[in-house]
């Protein structure tokens, strides 16, 4: 069964026809109201006829990602083998969801999120902050995540196995603007295999939620931390390769020649040359400290995971329906009759 989820937040005018164009290869649709002050979800439990259609609600707003999990865990309990998400704002087409899901469905892969940097016309039609943004922090998440080979890591276009849903642990994936880099950074973890979907963005006036200059340091800092965290775990815990020892060496060398040539540059007098073994002391330990730090990078990048995970897993399904997290979540005919006493 294959289940769509939709985090809806401000989302009134825009959730029907998002719903409208999904087609027929979806059996399950979850809509989660996210705290939405509009009641998006009192939208679509009243005007939405659609069978499929389950209108779930947070009563406070959680972020995206906690909407986002929230829809899956519901989806995955009505039997749902791959989960997909799209955004309630209608930049993501809908028609091209049959083509995300089938290297999943056809074993090829784990995860598969959008792509809208492959079309480089249709991505030159994103607003140029945004488009900005997304370049800029594109290194820094397959840094943090190791999957090297994507280039859009904040789009929210994707669909994953419920198996590999199923190994994550919601309570440690963040919830909210940073929540797809994070579920990158997480499905590294376990070495689930990850491809890109090319696909096609329509931006018009709708307004985003993101603020680039509020979000641009917990970026930063998600990054950093979670790289640190893929690289302790993947090089020194779960494993000791060669890699690791080119890291230690490198970072070592590199750092030494860097400050001991700094140190002596600026502590030496206007008018007297640094020593010639003073100088070779600090290029060569810089330049072997680099080369080495390149090579380990180069092996990082080369073991990216190669082959699915979910055909190996054997999946259960039992004591998920009963359990109760912070997304707390009422099926429609509940979450129309809170959505009508707060209207």
């Amino acid at each position: 069964m294959n289940c769509v989820v939709i985090p809806a937040y401000r989302a009134s005018a825009t959730i029907l026809p998002v719903i409208a164009a999904i087609g027929e290869e979806i059996d399950l649709i979850v809509v989660v109201d996210d705290g939405c002050p509009d009641g998006t979800g009192l939208v679509v439990a009243n005007r939405c006829g659609d069978r499929r259609v389950v209108a779930l609600m947070h009563g406070v707003n959680q972020g995206v990602g906690a909407a986002f999990l929230t829809g899956m865990r519901y989806g995955i309990e009505r039997g749902a083998d791959i989960v997909v998400k799209i955004d309630a704002d209608g930049q993501m087409n809908p028609a091209q969801v049959p083509a995300l899901i089938h290297p999943i469905a056809s074993g090829q892969a784990d995860y598969v999120k959008g792509d809208r940097f492959f079309f480089l016309h249709h991505a030159a039609s994103m607003p140029r902050v945004r488009r900005f943004g997304n370049l800029a922090l594109s290194f820094f998440a397959k840094l943090s995540s190791g999957y090297w080979t994507l280039m859009d890591p904040t789009n929210g276009f994707f669909a994953i196995h419920a198996g590999i849903a199923e190994l994550l642990d919601d309570e440690q994936i963040a919830k909210r603007f940073f929540f797809e880099t994070d579920l990158l950074f997480h499905l590294g973890l376990i070495r689930a295999k990850v491809v890109e979907f090319p696909m096609r963005a329509t931006y018009g006036d709708e307004v985003s939620n993101l603020s680039v200059s509020r979000q641009l340091a917990p970026f930063l800092a998600g990054h950093l931390r979670n790289t640190a965290r893929r690289i302790l775990y993947r090089y020194f815990f779960r494993d000791l390769s060669l890699a690791s020892l080119e890291l230690v060496a490198g970072l070592g060398l590199l750092g030494f020649g860097l400050a001991f040539g700094v140190y002596h540059w600026f502590s030496a007098a206007p008018d007297q040359l640094v020593p010639t073994g003073t100088i070779m002391i600090a290029a060569l330990t810089f330049l072997i400290g680099f080369q080495l730090v390149l090579s380990f990078l180069n092996y990082d990048i080369s073991s990216s995971p190669r082959e699915p995970l979910h055909p190996f897993l054997v999946r259960s399904r039992q004591g998920r329906a009963d359990e109760k997290g912070p997304n707390e979540a009422v099926t429609s005919d509940e979450a129309t009759e809170q959505l009508r006493r707060q209207a």
